[in-house]
């Protein structure tokens, strides 16, 4: 009874992650957001739910990742629904602190030097999660920078090639410039 439970647990978590995120992915409303953040919190009732036939640190550690799944499935919403950079890297940031919360609980299971080294390899791979993040936010906005100085360069080529025309021909010349180029 117990494995059929469990299975029917999974089952309805993976699917409620699935249909949140197509359907997320579909538009980037806000009800689709909200979908994803309740199919997150419905997938975190069931991930629960399945450590309760756990005990000791084996129970901790299911419990840290079941609100990791969380944490991950709505911070993607969240940066998905905000579609900025910013929101992107906050998100990796946030999964980066739960994915630590869940190695340091499974170093707690550990003694001694190897319990040191399984913290020191957590801290780790959290400080390069978030380094990343800063740099993939970085990288965004340089291209963002970028993409913007080369419309800027099209605009005034446009503009020069407007400046031997006179007249209403000049006028639809400038309009039409902004116009393609978003001025």
């Amino acid at each position: 009874m117990k494995i059929k439970k469990l299975l029917a647990c999974m089952l309805i978590g993976v699917a409620g992650f699935s249909g949140a995120s197509l359907a997320l992915a579909a538009d980037g409303s806000k009800a689709s957001y909200n979908a994803a953040q309740d199919a997150a919190d419905a997938t975190y009732k069931a991930d629960t739910a399945k450590c309760d036939s756990l005990a000791g640190n084996g129970k901790d550690v299911c419990l840290k990742e079941a609100k990791a799944s969380r944490e991950r499935s709505k911070q993607d919403a969240k940066a998905e629904y905000k579609n900025t950079p910013k929101a992107l890297s906050s998100a990796r940031k946030s999964e980066a602190d739960a994915d630590y919360a869940v190695d340091k609980e499974k170093c707690n299971g550990l003694a001694g030097n190897a319990k040191d080294v399984c913290l020191a390899q957590a801290k780790a791979g959290q400080t390069n999660a978030i380094a990343n993040a800063n740099k993939q936010q970085d990288v965004t906005k340089a291209n963002a920078d970028a993409r913007e100085e080369r419309a800027d360069a099209r605009y005034k080529v446009a503009l020069a090639k407007c400046d031997a025309l006179a007249g209403a021909s000049k006028d639809d010349c400038v309009t039409t410039a902004k116009a393609e180029l978003n001025k």
